[in-house]
């Protein structure tokens, strides 16, 4: 699998890291971060690894800043992006399994190493599950670039509180 690698300079240990993990998977490799340990405004990464990621160049990405949550963020505005921001092994394997994520977004300030391997791997390896999963993906597609008065939802649940 080929996966883009952005990071801040509040995740960079964590990405260097993962990157070094990756490769120990014989999975390719794209590193779009400078590397510098210069500051680096997170939304940078993000749209750079989204890019790869929209354009299909590559299979998935991983982005890495303090919390995961910026990085998901900016990468979620970019057509085909479905960013997921995992802190639990079942969110990992749940992104991918019922929303078809395919980015991974992780808190280098938040996620010891051990745990954020296990995450990875579990990213990489679950399989999205289709089925009543795929016109549920669609449907985020569908929005992508809209503008509220173009999206269409459908009636809101009543639901009685007696």
């Amino acid at each position: 699998m080929k996966i883009a690698l952005g990071a801040d300079q509040a995740g960079q240990k964590l990405k260097e890291e993962l990157q070094g993990f990756l490769l120990e998977l014989d999975h390719e490799v794209l590193n779009v971060s400078a590397d510098t340990g210069a500051h680096v405004d997170y939304p940078e990464p993000a749209h750079r690894v989204a890019l790869e990621v929209s354009a299909g160049r590559v299979d998935r990405g991983l982005l890495v800043c303090g919390t995961g949550v910026g990085m998901a963020m900016a990468a979620n505005r970019h057509p085909g992006v479905r960013a997921a921001n995992c802190t639990d092994l079942y969110t990992a394997r749940m992104a991918r399994a019922h929303n078809d994520a395919n980015v991974l977004t992780l808190g280098g300030r938040v996620i010891a190493l051990g745990l954020a391997r296990e995450l990875l791997r579990t990213f990489l390896e679950t399989p999205f599950d289709g089925g009543r999963h795929t016109p549920r993906v669609a449907r985020i597609e569908s929005t992508e670039g809209a503008t509220r008065a173009e999206v269409e939802l459908e009636p809101a649940v009543s639901r009685s509180t007696d």
